[in-house]
């Protein structure tokens, strides 16, 4: 009898730590089953996220409507400026020209180059953000390379911080030097970027000086940022960066102003 009880006792103290494995068990299942699907929440939640984002894009890979303001809508909001200059006598503004021809840069999507090209200018599919803003010029009917070399021989120092040792081959793709250009002979003009309607189709944006330009879109965002065109290397070269969380800060905004350009500095483009 004493033995049969030991026996039940060791067999009843056996059959309770297999249930507490047994609870155990279910309880790690448990949690390792619910982590899952935590898991499985945040993936699906990020492939939506992902989804939504490509819904807001259009064909052409620009931001859609989901995220644009409506033409006809920015236009009522927010009039477009016109040069009273047609510099090349096409027939079309300045300030639409030069939005014109950072659009055509933007649309190209030359492959992402700051290298240095005797002549000063690189090849058609190659270019970084300066490349953009004398391209835009180019398609005003303005040499910008031309101007920008004589006025650094007629003013060297006004320049003498962003060009100490002046290079026609480059000065002409430094945003500094660019910088420096703009503020001589265009309107400047606001940085606040929630100052929306300031911001104006074909103006120039600088960021941090040295750092980044690009010209202004005619587009906007549904808050009413205008979306700039500009090439940091990024796949949409139209976007609205300016709304950007995290974006460089904007130290230069400047509206072209041919009439302000000496003779002796204004150059029209011949190549």
């Amino acid at each position: 009898m004493t033995g049969r009880y030991v026996r039940g006792g060791q067999d009843g103290r056996t059959s309770k730590r297999a249930l507490a494995v047994v609870m155990v068990a279910v309880v790690v299942l448990a949690a390792v089953t619910a982590g899952l699907w935590v898991w499985r929440a945040d993936v699906i939640g990020a492939v939506k996220s992902l989804a939504t984002r490509g819904a807001a894009l259009s064909s052409d890979g620009q931001e859609g409507q989901a995220t644009r303001m409506p033409a006809a809508e920015a236009a009522k909001r927010y009039p477009r400026l016109t040069s009273a200059t047609d510099y090349n006598g096409n027939g079309v503004d300045d300030y639409t020209d030069i939005l014109d021809g950072a659009r055509k840069d933007a649309e190209a999507r030359p492959a992402y180059d700051s290298g240095y090209y005797q002549g000063g200018y690189p090849p058609a599919d190659r270019g970084a953000c300066t490349d953009l803003v004398w391209r835009a010029f180019r398609q005003a009917g303005y040499d910008l390379k031309a101007m920008v070399d004589a006025d650094i021989a007629a003013d060297p120092s006004s320049y003498a911080a962003v060009a100490a040792n002046p290079a026609p081959n480059i000065d002409f793709r430094r945003t500094g030097v660019l910088d420096v250009f703009f503020r001589k002979y265009g309107q400047t003009l606001t940085t606040d970027t929630s100052d929306y309607a300031q911001w104006q189709a074909g103006d120039i944006v600088v960021f941090q000086h040295v750092k980044h330009i690009g010209v202004i879109s005619d587009r906007r965002d549904k808050a009413g940022t205008a979306y700039v065109l500009h090439n940091m290397n990024q796949r949409e070269r139209e976007n609205d960066y300016l709304a950007f969380r995290r974006h460089m800060t904007v130290t230069g905004h400047y509206r072209w102003d041919a009439s302000k350009v000496p003779s002796s500095v204004l150059r029209a483009w011949k190549r």
